[in-house]
């Protein structure tokens, strides 16, 4: 069975017979069921009843109903309420705007707004750039979507995805202190990609003088790779991918640190890659920008080389820069022998005999989400390392170890672009948060909630952004 999680957390609110025993049975009862009991609160004691809450942790929804269904049918037991602490979270949102400093009288208000503020706006007029040092812009992200691929639930539209660009929000500002907002765009599904493209670089480009840095967020492929590279050459504010780039930097910081558990040099490996979207482009980039000297990309029609004639521009970029050997054939026949599995595509692909036709001391990321190309369990049998994008197993390769960082380190140093090599450096910052006397085959990459992360992070970013001149006098 599945790990319990808090992502399908339940409050149980009962009243029982204030007797011995009553607790227990109660307790017995969500064991059999499978659920987690994380938390019993809220103990009320009131002559013969006794009232608690229990908070528990399910593997679905369909659990969760199972585990509600099962305590409501406890002799003894009645269940008064029922709380999803997932939705109970979210209920009014994750972020608000705050003011920066109060308004308490005439003088205040006189500054801030009328007459006051028209001297600062004729001074950003007459000199831009001072913008930076008078408006909320030098610290401020646009979290750009039009909802068309986030997260595992493909596209769901601006609305639906604006609870994933809220927490994306909520991380910025948690992790780095940077103000992020989401802005969800409706774009017609009528349209085509270009089309589509099209308008969301326009919207953006209209909306960037509020912004010190754009992240683009939950965009399908093709239009991704067109809206970012546009957009890059368009506006002079770093422009940032996150579910291209911010994976890859994650992903190239574990490997690193994978490697020197296995002891096997970048220059000599081979990496498979499962998925050739999004995040499997800029992996293969960055990789290959890294030392990797063979990656090799599939997806469902197998291995992807120069000799196929279905291949959008993307992945025909990606056959004719991988995969030097021409290898062909389905993603488990070009995975006996690579030394590095890299998962980003869709769950149940391999078994562990596939693993186990790889080089010794294989290396396995399997990252779709909720559920990888192969359970971690049966991985780890058979490779020296194992990583996943969940939280409930070791070696979490989790974007929030990268874009907190990167947009902290770009903003700092006032950068214009976000560019190869600034990844490069973020990507060994973040695997330089991991000692040497803590580095093994279950830790190979920081924690989410270690802070020293974006503290390595966003200085190694400003200062190869610094190197490369790719900031404002």
């Amino acid at each position: 069975m599945q790990t319990p999680t808090a992502a399908f957390a339940l409050r149980l609110r009962v009243r029982m017979d204030n007797i011995p025993g009553a607790l227990g049975r109660l307790a017995t009862v969500l064991g059999e069921t499978g659920a987690n009991i994380t938390r019993i609160a809220g103990f009320d004691a009131r002559g013969s009843d006794l009232e608690e809450d229990v908070v528990v942790h399910c593997v679905s929804e369909a659990h969760m109903a199972a585990v509600v269904e099962a305590t409501g049918a406890i002799p003894g037991v009645e269940l008064l309420d029922v709380t999803d602490l997932t939705f109970e979270l979210h209920r009014g949102g994750k972020i608000e705007v705050l003011a920066h400093l109060p308004i308490g009288d005439r003088d205040d208000l006189s500054m801030a707004y009328t007459p006051g503020v028209a001297r600062v706006c004729r001074a950003i007029a007459d000199e831009p750039s001072r913008s930076y040092d008078l408006t909320i812009k030098a610290n401020t992200v646009a979290i750009v979507t039009d909802g068309t691929a986030v997260l595992g639930l493909g596209d769901i539209g601006p609305e639906a995805a604006l609870p994933v660009m809220e927490g994306k929000a909520l991380l910025f500002k948690e992790f780095a202190g940077v103000d992020a907002f989401p802005i969800c765009l409706d774009v017609s599904r009528a349209l085509t990609p270009a089309e589509r493209a099209d308008q969301i670089v326009e919207t953006v480009q209209r909306i960037a003088p509020v912004f010190g840095g754009i992240n683009l967020e939950d965009i399908a492929a093709p239009s991704c790779f067109d809206v970012e590279a546009r957009l890059r050459d368009l506006l002079d504010i770093p422009v940032f991918h996150d579910d291209q780039h911010g994976t890859a930097v994650v992903v190239l910081a574990a490997l690193r640190n994978a490697l020197r558990v296995v002891g096997k040099p970048m220059s000599e490996i081979t990496v498979v890659l499962s998925g050739v979207g999004a995040a499997g482009v800029a992996i293969a980039r960055i990789l290959m920008e890294a030392g990797v000297p063979n990656v090799i990309g599939a997806d469902r029609a197998g291995a992807v080389h120069t000799g196929r004639d279905d291949l959008n521009a993307s992945k025909r970029w990606f056959a004719e820069n991988s995969n030097p050997e021409g290898r062909t054939g389905t993603l488990v026949e070009v995975l006996a022998g690579a030394d590095v599995f890299v998962g980003v595509s869709a769950p149940g692909l391999l078994t562990g005999a596939d693993v186990a036709t790889m080089a010794k001391d294989a290396i396995v990321f399997a990252l779709a989400n909720p559920d990888p190309e192969i359970r971690p369990e049966e991985a780890a049998q058979v490779a020296a390392v194992v990583a996943t994008g969940r939280s409930d197993f070791p070696n979490q390769i989790n974007n929030v170890l990268a874009f907190p960082g990167i947009f902290r380190g770009a903003l700092d140093a006032r950068a214009t672009k976000i560019t190869e090599l600034m990844k490069l450096a973020a990507a060994d910052a973040i695997a330089s948060a991991v000692s040497s006397d803590d580095l093994g085959p279950g830790f190979i990459i920081p924690s989410v909630f270690d802070r020293r992360v974006v503290e390595l992070v966003a200085p190694a970013v400003a200062a190869a952004a610094k190197a490369e001149g790719m900031v404002r006098a």
